[in-house]
């Protein structure tokens, strides 16, 4: 159909199955792992509810290798059978219809007082989004079967008498790839997820078992989110877990009815580890929304107001704000209400605004208790909390520094003494030769072509980047001038200074970056500085190959052949093999052998022959293939790591004692 034929006939209902599975998003959130994920999370919601309620206390979900799932719970069993009220069976309702459930009316005494599932739309939409999709129920004696396959029934419903005193339902299917881009959950996702259930719902046992590698796993939280904040803080933080609960009824808006909201809040405060994470109805809430509105708020009005107290502002200085005290927060909310106002079906965040004013007073009443209960804690924790507002505004002031500092094309307002460019535009051509002081700029600036290869003298040994703090590298002109040359800003990871510069490796000016030192000790030493300098501030630029080190020869033999027109040549080796190969080739008799000069008392013929000239140079490529090997090994040599450092020297250290004989 042509787009002018669109007319009365061009409108389409999508109906049954086809209302998930062709629009699988508008009810999981995605099609991809993601969407998957969430449909896997409707059905163990449902028994999770189950269990709350007092309906068993334990759920087993069993992973298969295939992708596909199995949930099967010990409560009172999904009624399947045939409903007089609606005329139909409860199979066709539950799992063919969207929005057919039985937690509708929590708010007035229903079967589930506190329901993650809401909207009728879970199971359903689980059922239509499978390749199959089976069912098992043990309820009033009856066993009831029944399977499905890609959204419509594959039997018919079987009854058959079960003696057994065991209740609940066992739900096995298999999502379908047709559906969902991906279908195979990894384990660890389904580890996750089950782990944040066991913390939220204390005294539920959940098992998982992995048919894939055969293991079988434990969760189960007597102390709830209490414990789940002591194992975050692995008992080292600056307080103990302290934990408090309420309830209390209310109504978002006039003309609304009124619900119940019940609440429990746990939190430690640690300078080391922070966390906030957020549960409503079981349900984890990525986002947020009303319980992260309350917590920032009744933090910094109860921690302001304790400051103020205490007399522990300076004078003039600016109140907190929450970053200062989420950086050294560990806080967990499980919340639960009769009726709840998420944002979509994903249930990522909810905004219900009588949740958000009843949490942000049982919050304050409860901080201001305990900071008057733990005087001596809670004096430290507002004295780290002035460290955490102060570190940031320092890092603030940095960020602005450091951005005025290395913004701004290399134009004559903005030039870097003695670095000399090379004339091509072309960032694919272009070549930065970092060479080892102003001696080694001249033969380099002779010997290097011009068209395309840049030269950026570094005076002396910089500052060892792994040890010292930001502020102190970015007061080092030699570091700042070398970061305006490269041009893409720097990577920061510290907690109060991420956001310090941004790093754009789109701006990067060079094609390769070449660090070019004396083959001698101090040149290896400085070398090193620069590729620990690049490694803490721009670490993408090794992680994408743009490094190199220039091989310079440790040997320039000259031969000369005895006879009155017999040609002289200069061979160079970089290493004792090829010098031994050479004058294995040559007379060694009529050969003259001298270490390699310092770069600085190099011809430029000689430096672009053996170190700039594409076609005879060697270049190192720095590849960090195990990054935390890298890490290990600076801070081994450059970090703090003595001890360490004195164990190398005292293992190793005879290996590298050739090295002091060159120069």
């Amino acid at each position: 159909m042509s787009k002018k034929d669109y007319g009365n006939d061009s409108i389409v209902l999508l109906k049954g199955a086809d209302r998930v599975r062709l629009r699988p998003a508008v009810i999981f959130g995605s099609d991809n792992l993601e969407g998957c994920i969430h449909s896997f999370f409707e059905i163990l919601s449902n028994s999770i509810d189950e269990a709350r309620e007092g309906y068993g206390n334990q759920i087993i979900i069993t992973r298969f290798k295939d992708g596909a799932i199995q949930v099967e719970d010990f409560g009172r069993g999904i009624p399947l059978d045939y409903n007089v009220k609606e005329q139909r069976f409860n199979w066709e309702l539950v799992f063919c219809e969207l929005y057919a459930g039985g937690k509708y009316d929590n708010n007035s005494s229903g079967d589930y007082e506190y329901s993650l599932g809401l909207n009728g739309l879970g199971a359903c939409a689980t059922q239509y989004a499978s390749e199959y999709f089976e069912v098992t129920v043990m309820r009033d004696k009856v066993k009831y079967s029944i399977s499905f396959k890609k959204g419509e029934p594959a039997s018919e419903l079987v009854t058959e008498p079960y003696r057994f005193k065991r209740t609940g339902t066992i739900q096995h299917w298999k999502p379908d790839s047709e559906v969902f881009t991906e279908t195979i959950i990894p384990l660890a996702t389904f580890q996750e997820i089950i782990k944040r259930q066991s913390v939220i719902n204390s005294g539920i046992e959940f098992i998982l078992k992995d048919d894939e590698s055969g293991q079988e796993f434990t969760y189960i939280y007597p102390e709830g989110i209490r414990g789940y904040v002591g194992e975050l803080s692995d008992m080292r933080g600056i307080s103990e877990p302290f934990s408090f609960s309420g309830e209390g009824q209310g109504r978002d808006k006039d003309d609304r009815d009124e619900y119940k909201v019940k609440a429990e809040v746990a939190f430690c405060f640690n300078n080391e580890i922070n966390r906030l994470e957020y549960f409503h109805n079981s349900s984890f809430l990525e986002h947020g929304g009303s319980p992260d509105k309350a917590v920032r708020s009744s933090f910094v009005s109860e921690v302001d107001r304790q400051l103020k107290l205490k007399d522990k502002y300076k004078a003039n200085e600016s109140k907190i704000i929450f970053q200062d005290i989420a950086d050294s927060l560990i806080l967990v909310t499980n919340t639960f209400s009769t009726q709840t106002s998420y944002e979509n079906q994903t249930k990522k965040a909810i905004n219900n605004k009588y949740i958000q004013e009843f949490m942000t007073q049982l919050i304050r009443d409860n901080l201001e208790v305990w900071f008057t209960e733990n005087k001596d804690v809670g004096d430290k924790v507002l004295d780290q909390i002035l460290v955490n507002k102060r570190s940031r505004e320092n890092a603030e002031k940095t960020r602005v520094n450091i951005k005025k500092k290395l913004m701004g094309n290399l134009d004559i307002n903005n030039r870097i003494k003695k670095f000399v460019d090379c004339r091509t535009r072309d960032v694919s051509k272009r070549e930065l030769y970092i060479v080892e002081g102003d001696s080694a700029l001249g033969s380099v600036k002779l010997g290097r072509d011009a068209e395309f290869q840049a030269v950026m003298p570094v005076r002396g040994k910089i500052l060892n980047c792994l040890k010292a703090d930001y502020n102190t590298i970015f007061k080092s002109d030699i570091i700042t001038d070398l970061l305006k040359v490269l041009g893409c800003g720097v990577e920061i990871s510290s907690k109060h200074s991420k956001d310090l510069s941004a790093f754009n490796l789109d701006n990067l000016r060079w094609n390769k970056i070449i660090i070019c030192t004396d083959a001698d000790v101090d040149g290896f030493q400085i070398r090193t500085l620069i590729l620990a300098m690049i490694y803490r501030l721009a670490p993408t630029l090794i992680d994408k190959g743009f490094v190199y080190i220039a091989e310079s020869p440790l040997f320039e033999i000259t031969y000369k052949p005895k006879g009155k027109n017999a040609k002289e040549e200069t061979l160079f080796a970089f290493n004792e093999k090829e010098k031994a190969d050479i004058l294995a080739k040559y007379d060694p008799s009529l050969c003259s052998i001298q270490r390699s000069k310092g770069l600085g008392e190099n011809e430029p013929e000689m430096m672009w022959q053996t170190t700039m000239n594409p076609k005879s140079r060697r270049l190192i490529k720095v590849c960090p293939e195990d990054a935390r090997k890298t890490a290990e090994v600076f801070d081994l040599l450059l970090g703090d790591n003595l001890a360490g450092r004195k164990e190398h020297i005292e293992q190793d250290g005879h290996l590298y004692l050739d090295l002091l004989d060159i120069g």
